[in-house]
């Protein structure tokens, strides 16, 4: 058996109907300004990891929670198109789909706001029951757009049957102690890090080994054209630094590495190759528009996995 075929991921995370508008410039107060664009895609940090993991070639299963409305109909059929397992998707009436407005400026930078809506319904029951039913997990996924009680009780999980735990704490917030207790890999980037560590922001190596130690957990600190730099558990720190890139837009580029990162380390990839996986997915989704549109396919795919070998 190939190791694409032994790659098992569980994503416990968020689903967002992006609304993507590019401009110019971001408007100033007060200011009306016009748009070159418009765009309407699929997001949602747990939703794109997911899609990621699946186009390098992952069984995935999402657990969310999506509203009753066409934002809800649209996404569970995304997810199959992608050939995602929507068995632990469950549906609210309580509150509509999440969505995401996103302004992008000339240059690709990104402002994202997001409107939780049913993901804040995903219940911890629920995250238990998935991770625990599903017939075999390597790595357990998750992220702060849903409450992190739950993540934390699917994490429980995942660790009870021996899978690696993966934490992108994003949007920035303060990780729980009983989530940090059951995380194996925390990957924050540059601005959640400077949030977590309460100032000090990732400017070195050696800043980003001593959050790991404090942390007590293996770190990947993403930061954004200059690469990623990995810390594992022999506390040695190593930057990764990928190509240079043509910028088109970076929307999900950060949820591209965490994905591409999973997925080497569910198919056996040593930390170090996943996470050059991780640099080669998210630099090739900056040079196109987009959140799961950007990702990269077929050949793009082939070249990121030769370049991660080569280690």
């Amino acid at each position: 058996m190939s190791s694409v075929e032994r790659a098992r991921i569980v994503v416990i995370g968020s689903t967002m109907m992006d609304m993507i508008s590019y401009m110019p410039r971001i408007p100033d107060a007060g200011e009306t300004l016009f748009g070159d664009r418009f765009a309407l895609g699929f997001g949602g940090k747990g939703a794109n990891q997911a899609v990621m993991a699946r186009l390098l070639g992952a069984d995935v299963s999402m657990v969310c929670c999506v509203g009753t409305d066409v934002f809800g109909d649209l996404t569970v059929d995304n997810f199959r198109a992608a050939g995602i397992d929507t068995s632990y998707v469950t549906r609210t009436s309580e509150a509509s789909s999440g969505v995401a407005p996103i302004w992008v400026e000339a240059g690709g930078h990104n402002r994202i706001v997001c409107v939780a809506g049913a993901n804040a319904y995903l219940t911890e029951e629920q995250a238990t029951t998935a991770v625990e039913s599903v017939p075999r997990v390597d790595v357990v996924v998750g992220q702060f757009e849903v409450p992190q009680a739950v993540t934390a009780a699917g994490f429980r999980a995942a660790k009870a049957r021996g899978a690696v735990t993966v934490l992108n704490p994003a949007p920035a917030a303060q990780v729980s102690p009983e989530l940090l207790a059951v995380t194996d890999w925390l990957i924050p980037n540059e601005v959640e890090f400077e949030f977590l560590t309460g100032g000090d922001g990732a400017s070195s190596d050696e800043a980003i080994a001593a959050s790991a130690k404090r942390f007590g957990v293996n770190m990947v600190a993403t930061l954004g054209d200059r690469g990623a730099t990995i810390v594992d558990s022999s506390g040695a720190a190593e930057r990764i630094t990928p190509s240079p890139a043509a910028v088109v837009d970076t929307t999900g580029a950060g949820d591209a590495f965490v994905g591409a990162f999973s997925y080497g380390l569910a198919a056996g990839l040593s930390p170090t190759a996943a996470a050059r996986l991780g640099c080669a997915c998210a630099t090739s989704s900056v040079a196109r528009p987009g959140t799961q549109s950007s990702f990269p396919r077929a050949t793009q795919l082939d070249e990121a996995l030769a370049w991660a070998a080569s280690a």
